[in-house]
Protein backbone atom coordinates (compact mmCIF):
# COMPACT_ATOMS: atom_id res chain seq x y z
CA UNK A 1 0.00 0.00 0.00
CA UNK A 2 3.13 2.33 0.61
CA UNK A 3 4.50 1.79 -2.66
CA UNK A 4 1.00 2.56 -4.51
CA UNK A 5 0.22 5.79 -2.22
CA UNK A 6 4.02 6.62 -3.65
CA UNK A 7 3.51 5.66 -6.89
CA UNK A 8 0.47 8.06 -6.87
CA UNK A 9 1.90 11.23 -4.81
CA UNK A 10 5.19 10.53 -7.27
CA UNK A 11 2.50 10.71 -10.93
CA UNK A 12 0.85 13.07 -9.27
CA UNK A 13 3.61 16.05 -8.71
CA UNK A 14 4.90 14.95 -12.10
CA UNK A 15 1.57 15.71 -13.58
CA UNK A 16 1.32 18.93 -11.99
CA UNK A 17 4.53 20.34 -12.57
CA UNK A 18 4.19 19.72 -16.68
CA UNK A 19 0.96 20.59 -16.93
CA UNK A 20 -0.21 23.39 -14.18
CA UNK A 21 2.91 25.61 -15.57
CA UNK A 22 0.13 26.21 -18.60
CA UNK A 23 -3.10 27.25 -16.44
CA UNK A 24 -2.67 28.58 -12.83
CA UNK A 25 -0.13 31.35 -12.68
CA UNK A 26 3.13 31.02 -10.78
CA UNK A 27 3.38 32.16 -7.44
CA UNK A 28 5.93 35.53 -7.27
CA UNK A 29 6.45 34.63 -3.46
CA UNK A 30 7.89 31.57 -1.64
CA UNK A 31 4.02 30.95 -0.31
CA UNK A 32 1.20 32.94 -0.10
CA UNK A 33 -1.47 31.48 1.96
CA UNK A 34 -5.29 31.89 1.57
CA UNK A 35 -6.64 34.50 4.41
CA UNK A 36 -8.71 33.32 6.59
CA UNK A 37 -9.24 36.39 9.36
CA UNK A 38 -10.49 39.67 9.09
CA UNK A 39 -8.75 42.21 6.54
CA UNK A 40 -6.04 42.93 9.06
CA UNK A 41 -4.22 40.01 8.56
CA UNK A 42 -3.81 40.11 4.56
CA UNK A 43 -1.55 41.85 2.58
CA UNK A 44 -1.47 42.34 -1.02
CA UNK A 45 0.38 40.68 -3.86
CA UNK A 46 0.43 41.44 -7.59
CA UNK A 47 -1.68 38.14 -7.84
CA UNK A 48 -3.40 37.36 -4.77
CA UNK A 49 -4.47 38.09 -1.61
CA UNK A 50 -2.54 36.02 1.20
CA UNK A 51 -1.99 35.97 4.87
CA UNK A 52 0.44 38.28 6.35
CA UNK A 53 3.57 36.16 6.16
CA UNK A 54 4.02 36.45 9.92
CA UNK A 55 1.13 35.04 10.80
CA UNK A 56 1.46 31.73 8.84
CA UNK A 57 1.96 28.44 10.75
CA UNK A 58 2.02 24.74 9.49
CA UNK A 59 -1.23 24.42 10.30
CA UNK A 60 -2.46 26.37 7.02
CA UNK A 61 -0.67 23.93 4.74
CA UNK A 62 -2.36 20.67 6.99
CA UNK A 63 -5.63 18.95 6.79
CA UNK A 64 -7.19 16.11 8.66
CA UNK A 65 -9.39 13.80 7.59
CA UNK A 66 -9.15 13.80 4.05
CA UNK A 67 -10.51 10.14 4.01
CA UNK A 68 -13.46 10.93 5.87
CA UNK A 69 -16.22 10.79 2.85
CA UNK A 70 -19.02 13.13 3.09
CA UNK A 71 -22.70 12.48 2.82
CA UNK A 72 -23.93 10.19 -0.10
CA UNK A 73 -25.42 11.85 -3.45
CA UNK A 74 -27.85 10.41 -5.43
CA UNK A 75 -25.45 8.90 -7.66
CA UNK A 76 -24.07 6.64 -4.94
CA UNK A 77 -20.87 8.79 -4.77
CA UNK A 78 -19.43 10.33 -1.18
CA UNK A 79 -16.18 12.32 -1.12
CA UNK A 80 -14.27 14.97 0.52
CA UNK A 81 -12.23 17.78 -1.28
CA UNK A 82 -8.51 19.07 -0.27
CA UNK A 83 -8.35 22.85 -1.78
CA UNK A 84 -7.96 26.04 -0.65
CA UNK A 85 -11.17 26.28 0.81
CA UNK A 86 -10.02 23.27 2.77
CA UNK A 87 -6.62 24.16 3.62
CA UNK A 88 -5.27 28.16 2.85
CA UNK A 89 -1.92 26.34 1.82
CA UNK A 90 -3.08 25.34 -1.73
CA UNK A 91 -3.49 28.76 -2.33
CA UNK A 92 -1.18 29.95 -6.24
CA UNK A 93 -0.42 26.42 -5.82
CA UNK A 94 -2.33 24.77 -8.52
CA UNK A 95 -3.48 22.21 -6.60
CA UNK A 96 -6.95 20.27 -5.86
CA UNK A 97 -7.26 16.63 -4.35
CA UNK A 98 -9.82 14.71 -3.87
CA UNK A 99 -11.05 11.38 -2.08
CA UNK A 100 -14.16 9.21 -2.76
CA UNK A 101 -16.24 6.15 -2.16
CA UNK A 102 -18.49 5.11 -4.65
CA UNK A 103 -20.88 2.99 -3.58
CA UNK A 104 -21.72 -0.67 -5.12
CA UNK A 105 -22.57 0.88 -8.94
CA UNK A 106 -22.13 4.37 -8.02
CA UNK A 107 -21.32 6.40 -10.35
CA UNK A 108 -19.83 10.16 -11.02
CA UNK A 109 -21.85 11.10 -14.04
CA UNK A 110 -20.22 12.31 -16.87
CA UNK A 111 -18.80 15.31 -16.20
CA UNK A 112 -16.23 18.10 -17.41
CA UNK A 113 -13.23 20.36 -15.89
CA UNK A 114 -12.38 22.93 -17.68
CA UNK A 115 -8.87 24.00 -15.92
CA UNK A 116 -7.52 21.58 -15.36
CA UNK A 117 -6.29 17.71 -15.94
CA UNK A 118 -7.24 14.88 -13.41
CA UNK A 119 -5.39 11.87 -12.37
CA UNK A 120 -6.98 9.20 -10.78
CA UNK A 121 -5.71 6.55 -8.37
CA UNK A 122 -7.81 3.58 -7.41
CA UNK A 123 -7.00 2.69 -3.51
CA UNK A 124 -10.11 -0.20 -3.36
CA UNK A 125 -12.21 -1.86 -5.31
CA UNK A 126 -12.35 -1.60 -9.48
CA UNK A 127 -13.72 1.33 -11.64
CA UNK A 128 -14.17 2.09 -15.12
CA UNK A 129 -12.88 4.82 -16.97
CA UNK A 130 -13.44 7.11 -19.59
CA UNK A 131 -13.53 10.05 -21.34
CA UNK A 132 -14.62 11.42 -24.68
CA UNK A 133 -12.92 13.29 -27.22
CA UNK A 134 -14.25 16.25 -28.95
CA UNK A 135 -15.96 17.33 -32.35
CA UNK A 136 -15.52 15.70 -34.83
CA UNK A 137 -14.51 12.08 -34.04
CA UNK A 138 -15.96 11.91 -29.90
CA UNK A 139 -14.00 8.89 -29.81
CA UNK A 140 -14.29 7.08 -26.18
CA UNK A 141 -11.67 5.81 -24.25
CA UNK A 142 -12.54 3.72 -21.14
CA UNK A 143 -10.74 1.05 -19.02
CA UNK A 144 -11.10 -1.05 -15.97
CA UNK A 145 -8.77 -0.14 -13.53
CA UNK A 146 -7.72 -1.97 -9.76
CA UNK A 147 -6.34 -1.35 -7.02
CA UNK A 148 -2.71 0.49 -7.44
CA UNK A 149 -4.03 1.84 -11.09
CA UNK A 150 -3.92 5.30 -12.10
CA UNK A 151 -5.60 6.87 -15.09
CA UNK A 152 -5.65 10.23 -16.23
CA UNK A 153 -8.37 12.52 -17.46
CA UNK A 154 -7.47 15.13 -20.16
CA UNK A 155 -8.28 19.13 -19.86
CA UNK A 156 -11.75 20.11 -20.70
CA UNK A 157 -13.24 16.18 -22.26
CA UNK A 158 -16.66 14.99 -20.52
CA UNK A 159 -15.37 12.10 -18.57
CA UNK A 160 -17.14 9.20 -16.02
CA UNK A 161 -15.91 6.77 -13.09
CA UNK A 162 -17.85 4.59 -12.25
CA UNK A 163 -17.77 1.49 -9.81
CA UNK A 164 -17.45 -1.85 -11.13
CA UNK A 165 -16.75 -3.96 -7.89
CA UNK A 166 -19.69 -6.96 -7.74
CA UNK A 167 -21.32 -5.64 -4.48
CA UNK A 168 -18.49 -4.01 -3.01
CA UNK A 169 -17.70 0.05 -2.53
CA UNK A 170 -14.66 1.02 -4.50
CA UNK A 171 -12.33 3.89 -3.22
CA UNK A 172 -10.11 6.48 -5.12
CA UNK A 173 -8.03 9.27 -4.79
CA UNK A 174 -8.01 12.33 -7.44
CA UNK A 175 -5.02 15.33 -8.22
CA UNK A 176 -6.42 17.90 -10.59
CA UNK A 177 -3.76 20.31 -11.23
CA UNK A 178 -5.52 23.65 -11.07
CA UNK A 179 -6.49 25.68 -7.57
CA UNK A 180 -10.23 25.69 -9.21
CA UNK A 181 -10.51 23.57 -11.75
CA UNK A 182 -14.29 23.93 -11.93
CA UNK A 183 -17.05 21.46 -12.17
CA UNK A 184 -19.90 20.91 -14.97
CA UNK A 185 -22.07 17.62 -14.33
CA UNK A 186 -23.59 17.58 -17.67
CA UNK A 187 -27.18 15.44 -16.08
CA UNK A 188 -27.71 18.54 -14.02
CA UNK A 189 -26.86 21.29 -16.20
CA UNK A 190 -29.45 19.49 -18.52
CA UNK A 191 -31.60 20.09 -16.02
CA UNK A 192 -31.10 23.87 -15.34
CA UNK A 193 -32.51 24.20 -19.34
CA UNK A 194 -35.34 25.86 -19.41
CA UNK A 195 -37.81 25.93 -22.61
Amino acid sequence: MAASAILFITLALLNSIRISLAFDPHPLQDICVAPTLGLDTYFLTTTSTCKDPKLVTADDFYMTGLNRPGPINPYGVTFTLASVATTPGFNTQGQTSLYSELAPNGIFPPHIHLRASEITYVIEGSVEVGFVTSFPDYKYYSKVIKRGDVFIFQVGLVHIVRNVARGKKSVTISSLNSQNPGIIFLPDSYQTYED
